[in-house]
């Protein structure tokens, strides 16, 4: 290999490893199978990144998927000056994931108010093999936790929350658009009743109706994909914001 194929070849290699999430978001691998996590090391203006702490400002804790790593910078902008915004440095995938590693999470920071998702990861279907966004037609194929389990662990996630204090906030699951891998519409609705009847048997917990707001923004969704385009991440991270906002005020 020439000198100069060389150098072309180990830049081609540095500027892949170097690309940001939001990139590799955008090129299709942010729902990657969710049996392993392990922290993200984060780089600047990167949704993995901590905040500029500034002590005075009061601290919010987004939870959630690959919607919420899309949207995190963009709820961050919109809160500048408000409060500082983290989120795990990790796809927080299914709620199988939240249950082992939710302390991890929360950390001893205290937090003012704790924004929560699990839902895509927990409805997509699985092949028997492990092979991630199996075909829902196939009876092989199971959803990843079922609804009774889903239930049941948002339970003990939820009061876990709710112990430390924090204004806590479930955020609904986003839309399935149709021809999407390995989930189901019909799945979205489903899903977000059972946690909504979770919620409520906790009580003391405030839900952000981010379904019906994905609806109105359908258009920013991409095609036969359940992530969105950036303009549709602003407006989620946007629309994020102004619910911490109003739970900031209370």
């Amino acid at each position: 290999m020439s000198i100069r194929r060389l150098s072309f070849f180990t830049a081609f290699v540095l500027s892949i490893a170097s690309a940001p999430p939001s990139v590799l978001l955008s090129t299709g691998h942010a729902d990657q199978p969710t049996q392993k996590s392990s922290p993200r090391q984060a780089r600047a203006n990167d949704p993995f990144a901590p905040p500029k702490l500034d002590p005075s400002l009061p601290n919010v804790l987004l939870i959630g998927d690959s919607i919420s790593i899309g949207y995190m910078l963009d709820a961050r902008r919109a809160l500048e000056g408000k409060a500082n915004v983290f989120r795990p440095g990790t796809n927080c995938g299914p709620t199988t994931r939240g249950l082992e590693q939710l302390d991890s999470w929360l950390g001893d920071r205290k937090w003012d108010v704790i924004h929560f998702n699990f839902g895509l990861h927990d409805l997509k279907f699985m092949g028997p093999d492990g092979k991630n966004l199996a075909d829902p037609k196939l009876p092989t194929n199971k959803r990843q936790v079922p609804l009774e389990e889903y239930s049941a662990n948002l339970e003990t996630i939820a009061k876990k929350l709710k112990v430390t204090g924090a204004t806590v906030i479930w955020r609904e699951t986003t839309p399935v658009p149709e021809g999407a891998s390995g989930r189901l519409p019909e799945d979205g609705p489903i899903y977000n009743e059972a946690a909504a009847k979770v919620m409520e048997s906790v009580g003391g917990i405030q839900t952000d109706p981010f379904y019906n707001f994905a609806m109105q923004h359908a258009s920013t969704q991409r095609k036969a994909n359940v992530h969105y385009t950036p303009a549709g991440s602003k407006l989620l991270g946007q629309h994020v914001a102004e619910i911490v906002v109003k739970a900031l005020k209370q």
